[in-house]
């Protein structure tokens, strides 16, 4: 437990910090492109629109999925997605990538996973708006199921931070995690529901129980309970149960890991 406060408090201790170098980061990243910081969203609205030919048009979803048009349905899951996807490769490589630099400041590594994750917010947050307008132009109408929203926002943030500190501490030790990652991050993009209806695509049930396990899918479909005004968080209380215990389960082995390692992360580079 220790571990974990010495951690989180790192995190608050150098919020500004943090933010700055999110900026910095994103400047940097599309510093020589013409368009710039535009490419955040036009890269995924490009991907976006791909998958609703392949997926939508393609496989004849049209229709929908419970009643709400299909892109609607699939905007709402593939942009959180695509968040969850970058910060979660992105932060995974953080340390490997700067620890050469901040080992030679007077810097806390632990917060290079939060600043990508933070970074990442700035293309997140205009594909959540196109997503709402994108609902309410096909007749989505708000409720007070929305502000549920901000219960999922802080699992995604919880959950990414955990995983990422773990993913980056083990990109560390064992370089070729972070290429066995990466091919599990894509295998979950098909188990997670952002683009496939889970219960709907007549899969055993113990099948479909085990894929609603998935702390990601939990997101997902909590984002969709929210926006399409479904559920509450706490009528599926036993898979709030379970992600909470996963991300804190995450949590604690991340810490761990990366205080009992981290001195050394440069000599293991």
């Amino acid at each position: 437990m220790k571990e974990i406060i010495t951690v989180l408090k790192e995190q608050i201790d150098h919020i500004g910090i943090i933010f700055r170098m999110s900026r910095y980061e994103d400047k940097a990243t599309y510093q020589s492109h013409y368009l710039g910081l535009t490419w955040q969203i036009l890269n995924p609205a490009i991907q976006v629109g791909i998958y609703y030919l392949v997926f939508g048009v393609g496989f004849n979803q049209r229709e929908g999925i419970d009643g709400v048009p299909f892109i609607v349905w699939m905007l709402l899951g593939i942009t959180c997605w695509f968040y969850i996807n970058q910060s979660i490769l992105g932060a995974s490589n953080s340390i490997y990538k700067q620890v050469g630099m901040v080992s030679k400041m007077k810097f806390p590594v632990s917060i290079l996973p939060t600043i990508n994750i933070v970074s990442n917010l700035s293309s997140y947050f205009p594909m959540v708006a196109i997503a709402i307008l994108t609902a309410l132009g096909f007749g989505v109408i708000p409720s007070i199921y929305w502000l549920q929203y901000f219960y999922y926002f802080f699992c995604l943030i919880s959950f990414l931070f955990a995983f990422g500190l773990l993913n980056a501490t083990i990109t560390v030790l064992v370089r070729d995690y972070h290429i066995f990652l990466q091919s599990i991050i894509r295998l979950l993009f098909y188990l997670s529901g952002s683009i496939w209806d889970i219960e709907g695509r007549n899969l055993p049930i113990v099948l479909v129980k085990i894929l609603k396990l998935n702390p990601i899918y939990y997101i997902i479909d909590g984002f969709r309970d929210s926006f399409l005004s479904r559920e509450w968080f706490f009528e599926k209380a036993t898979y709030t149960l379970i992600f909470w215990g996963i991300v804190l389960t995450m949590l604690i082995l991340g810490s761990h890991l990366h205080m009992k390692f981290r001195a050394k992360f440069v000599d293991y580079i």
